[in-house]
């Protein structure tokens, strides 16, 4: 990752954690920066094909913003699977499935087709990208103009 890039994120952390804090009532304690979450989001892909992926993905994204753990550990990982409802064993096969992680990097190819570089970042109707973490009220806003964009286009 090139130094300024990662300069502007550590950067933006007081702000982020302002933001959490103010809009949702929300402490953030994130866990390393810079870590490897491929294993993370294998994991997401074995949970939603199990139609866990909502609970799995909810309780990553607390561990690691809310809790400090380090999703790129396997028994961490393993961890947030059982609670969230999922097989250990099965859960850590899946990891090694080439299935899911081609579906993870099917996701990295469209972001990168998105022009994505980073997170948070979302995409409504597969052509407006709103990046970094926003409040629920532009949420909102956003949600309301495209759609009134795409029943205008039609």
């Amino acid at each position: 990752m090139p130094e300024a890039y990662r300069a502007r994120i550590e950067a933006a952390q007081p702000q982020l954690k302002a933001m959490a804090r103010e809009n949702y009532g929300v402490e953030l304690k994130s866990g390393q920066f810079g870590i490897n979450s491929r294993a993370a989001l294998i994991g997401d892909k074995y949970a939603e094909s199990q139609g866990k992926g909502d609970a799995y993905h909810a309780a990553t994204f607390k561990a690691y913003w809310q809790e400090g753990r380090n999703i790129a550990d396997r028994p961490v990982l393993t961890d947030i699977a059982q609670s969230v409802g999922l097989d250990a064993e099965k859960f850590n096969a899946a990891l090694a499935e080439p299935m899911y992680e081609d579906a993870v990097l099917f996701d990295i190819e469209q972001a990168q087709q998105f022009g994505l570089s980073g997170v948070p970042a979302l995409i409504f109707a597969n052509k407006y990208l709103v990046s970094g973490a926003q409040p629920y009220d532009s949420l909102v806003n956003i949600v309301q103009q495209v759609q009134a964009r795409e029943a205008a286009a039609t």
